[in-house]
């Protein structure tokens, strides 16, 4: 309530200032006789003007603001506050001749030259490849802890954020892994990473346009939910690049992982030494395990490939394989494990029937 009044009161005075002196500025151009309608109208309009749109304006622009330097790792905000500096001392070499320019233009185009050489300059150190602070100043020495949302960089230099790939949003399970309290830091949501969602949830192809909403629908879960922190990220790379190259691009340059369910990109980001968060191997490891010798009740619903098999499945979608179980399909019966195969694919169980 305080910033809210304060912000109207700060606005309004600025901008009636400025209607004031633009209203000094045509009386004195055009005539006298238009001092008082030109400055007490532009005066009072400035005000209201203030006092309505300030709070509205400036809320936007912090939270805009806020959103951009949370997705830009601190050595590059400093390298951009040294090329804005730099460009505002070329824009003051240049100005002081500029500046006895009779009239108007002396005054306004130093500032014009102001503002452009510290737009130039900002811009020019912010570009990742002269990020010179990340090479004498190591990261996660220099990173703040609240863009971290509480978290520290971890010992191999991880800061505690998380990437999503569209495969991993489109798959569904994160909301459930969210949700039981194991993601910890800041989930972060790419922009291109959105727009193709966005594609796939707008393809002609029915499947397609399905798994595309539903991707949608979890995100908009994720958000709502209060265990973790979720934040949309708007960054440019050059046109052309596909979307795992920019994926693996930001991941290096926020020394964040990846979650993923892409066997492709997995395999890739851990070729370029990227930790990878991969939905289908979690749910491996949390599988029940079944030790040779076992006893179970399940039920056979299918031949298997080879002659007097019988497959079924357990509840967690293993496939159990039964010696001379063909005869038995749409049955339940009692089998003992006799060994488990492991594959990049998951587990198979093979066994027979448990005899009397």
């Amino acid at each position: 309530m305080v910033a809210d009044v304060t912000s109207r009161l700060v606005g309004g005075a600025i901008l009636a200032t400025g209607g004031w002196r633009i209203g000094e500025y045509i009386a004195d151009t055009w005539g006298p006789e238009l001092y008082a309608p030109w400055v007490f109208g532009l005066t009072i309009g400035g005000a209201v003007v203030g006092l309505v749109g300030t709070p509205w304006f400036t809320s936007r622009i912090i939270r805009n603001f806020v959103d951009d330097t949370n997705s830009v790792s601190t050595s590059r905000l400093i390298s951009s506050a040294v090329g804005l500096i730099v460009g505002l001392i070329v824009a003051l070499l240049i100005s002081i001749p500029v500046s006895r320019v009779p009239g108007w233009l002396g005054v306004a185009l130093p500032i014009a030259l102001s503002l452009f050489f510290a737009y130039v300059g900002a811009m020019i150190m912010s570009a990742p490849s002269r990020d010179i602070f990340k090479r004498i100043v190591p990261e996660q020495e220099i990173r703040d802890s609240s863009l971290l949302n509480g978290v520290g960089t971890t010992p191999h230099g991880y800061s505690g954020k998380i990437l999503l790939d569209t495969s991993a949003i489109i798959d569904g399970r994160i909301s459930g892994i969210s949700a039981a309290g194991f993601l910890q830091g800041t989930v972060l949501i790419p922009r291109f990473v959105l727009d193709e969602l966005r594609h796939v949830a707008d393809s002609s192809d029915t499947l397609k346009r399905n798994r595309g909403r539903r991707g949608l629908e979890i995100l908009n879960q994720l958000r709502q939910e209060s265990t973790v922190r979720t934040e949309v990220i708007d960054i440019e790379y050059k046109s052309g690049m596909e979307v795992d190259a920019k994926l693996l691009e930001l991941a290096k340059e926020l020394h964040a992982s990846i979650m993923t369910t892409d066997y492709n990109l997995n395999r890739v980001a851990q070729i370029e030494g990227i930790l990878v968060l991969n939905v289908n191997e979690l749910a491996n490891s949390v599988k029940p395990v079944v030790l040779p010798g076992e006893d179970m009740r399940l039920m056979i619903v299918q031949e298997g490939t080879e002659v007097g098999q019988g497959v079924g499945f357990l509840e967690d979608g293993t496939m159990v394989v039964v010696e001379s179980g063909n005869a038995y399909v749409n049955q339940d019966m009692d089998v003992v494990v006799t060994r488990v195969l492991q594959t990049a694919a998951g587990s198979i169980i093979f066994a027979q029937p448990k005899r009397s």
